[in-house]
């Protein structure tokens, strides 16, 4: 049944909506002296699993390794450090199950609207339940989104000429067809992201030819599939500690490539066209089809396990094409420079639509609020917003990394609260403070799309969004929460003049 109320409702049962109802929990059961006693998860679609539950297309996997994907307090047990979407989403239900979080789980509830009542110090938020889409009301102390940062509903696909020739298939890998039999057929991916490079070697064996078609290149990186380091420390130590220390050497590893990638750009540039080069051989063109001309981490840098896209192009069973599209055809696509790529499907791996918290009409006191002229606090808080939280994982690492440091601030902040009898928290936004830069300062398509809609970030903490995790680990973890931006207030004390 459909709480009416509860202390803290999470919106978003995938990976991060898991880890914010575990330390929420956490709290619950090791201080029974708290007033905070419930709460609640709603999840728009009918399954735990969030992105993992969505994607269905050949090969989905993580891009991260699964030592800091998954939960530091539910360790991953697979060997491989590079898992499979269907792995990964059986870990997040298990996880679920475990700590019997999925109790608490309101399944087919698709949150619409949001409005914050200073006077009853608490949000109403406007639910549709079940397929008739019911209006349902709500009310919570805390509103805590985890509902990722795309549109769940559909894709991004370039409008482009005579699509409507094609006499193929086309689709987008997030509405994968369940029965889609591909055996002999000739493939064309459109994109060059990580998704793209997931799909043409899962699809190279058994189609007759699979092509990726990129506008432009993106860093490529092969690693294993299985983390060699990992398992010798499984076999010296105690799983905990051996968990602990695969964890920590993932962590510092991903921390020095990054900083090495914004520090000598071009020595990473050269490093890593340099084991593309090793992997095709001195004759292929590696400068036209995997030399960017962005530097290393202004987009993500993609990840194939165990060489298996290069190993796909090496056997002839896949190609890559640098080239723009003038035109769909009956039979393909005619390039700008006159090829005609024939194709039997076309994935159009073009990328996501960025759709913060689900898209939610967010109000206080009848004010609307505009994400895109709002400040990010910590990553986590929006300016002159109470009782809210959203968690947004890292673009340099691990989602799983900052998704935890903010559920394990998120229940500091709420035991504070409770603990001094607060109702309200509000990071309040001085004056004279302005948004320099988008919370996500990348330089991906799917992001520039979308920068008018994201929160800003200021020059210093604590409204600077540091992709750092030892960072944000003593900010959220170390720091006082009462840290002189971040208001607290009673409800009697409290009036809605405070963040008008």
């Amino acid at each position: 049944m459909t709480p009416e109320h509860v202390d803290v409702l999470i919106v978003g049962a995938g990976i991060s909506g898991i880890a914010a109802a575990y330390y929420i929990q956490q709290i619950f059961t090791a201080q029974r002296h708290l007033n905070l006693r419930t709460y609640a998860i709603i999840e728009a679609r009918d399954a735990i699993g969030g992105t993992w539950d969505l994607f269905h297309y050949p090969g989905i996997r993580s891009d991260s390794d699964m030592h800091t994907l998954g939960y530091a307090f539910y360790p991953w047990q697979n060997p491989k450090a590079i898992a499979d979407g269907p792995a990964i989403c059986a870990y997040v239900r298990e996880t679920a199950a475990h700590f019997s979080i999925d109790r608490h789980i309101h399944f087919h509830h698709r949150l619409r609207r949001a409005a914050w009542d200073s006077d009853k110090a608490r949000w109403e938020v406007i639910v549709e339940v079940g397929p008739a889409a019911t209006p349902t009301i709500i009310t919570c102390g805390f509103l805590y989104m985890c509902t990722g940062y795309y549109d769940y509903d559909q894709g991004y696909t370039p409008q482009w000429p005579g699509v409507e020739q094609f006499q193929g298939t086309i689709i987008h890998p997030q509405q994968w067809p369940e029965q889609l039999d591909y055996t002999g057929k000739r493939v064309v991916v459109i994109g060059s992201g990580a998704t793209a490079v997931t799909i043409v070697p899962a699809m190279a064996d058994q189609a007759a030819h699979v092509t990726m078609l990129q506008r432009s290149p993106t860093y490529i990186v092969s690693r294993p599939s299985e983390d060699r380091s990992a398992k010798w420390l499984q076999s010296h130590f105690p799983a905990s500690i051996a968990h602990g220390l695969t964890r920590w050497k993932n962590i510092l590893s991903g921390m020095y490539t990054y900083a090495l990638a914004r520090s000598r750009p071009a020595l990473v540039r050269t490093a890593i066209v340099k084991m593309v080069r090793t992997e095709l051989g001195p004759t292929y063109d590696v400068a036209k089809d995997f030399s960017p001309t962005y530097n290393p981490w202004d987009q993500r840098v993609c990840l194939v396990p165990d060489s298996d896209l290069f190993q796909a192009m090496k056997a002839g069973k896949a190609s890559v094409v640098t080239d723009q599209i003038e035109t769909f055809t009956a039979t393909g696509l005619r390039l700008v420079s006159g090829k005609e790529l024939p194709a039997d499907i076309i994935i159009t791996a073009t990328g996501l639509t960025m759709r913060l918290m689900s898209g939610v009409e967010l109000t206080v006191d009848g004010r609307h609020v505009d994400l895109g002229t709002s400040l990010t606090y910590k990553g986590l808080m929006i300016s002159d917003v109470p009782n809210l939280a959203a968690s947004f994982g890292y673009t340099n690492a691990s989602w799983t990394l900052k998704c935890e440091l903010i559920a394990r601030y998120v229940a500091r902040l709420l035991r504070y609260m409770d603990r001094h009898g607060y109702d309200v928290c509000l990071p309040a936004r001085p004056a004279g403070v302005v948004g320099t830069r988008p919370a996500i300062d990348f330089t991906s398509g799917y992001v520039q799309r979308a920068v008018a809609t994201l929160p800003r970030q200021g020059q210093k903490r604590p409204w600077r969004t540091y992709q750092n995790y030892v960072r944000d680990l003593f900010m959220m973890r170390y720091n006082r929460v009462s840290d002189g931006t971040l208001r607290f207030m009673r409800r009697q004390n409290y009036q809605s003049s405070t963040i008008r």
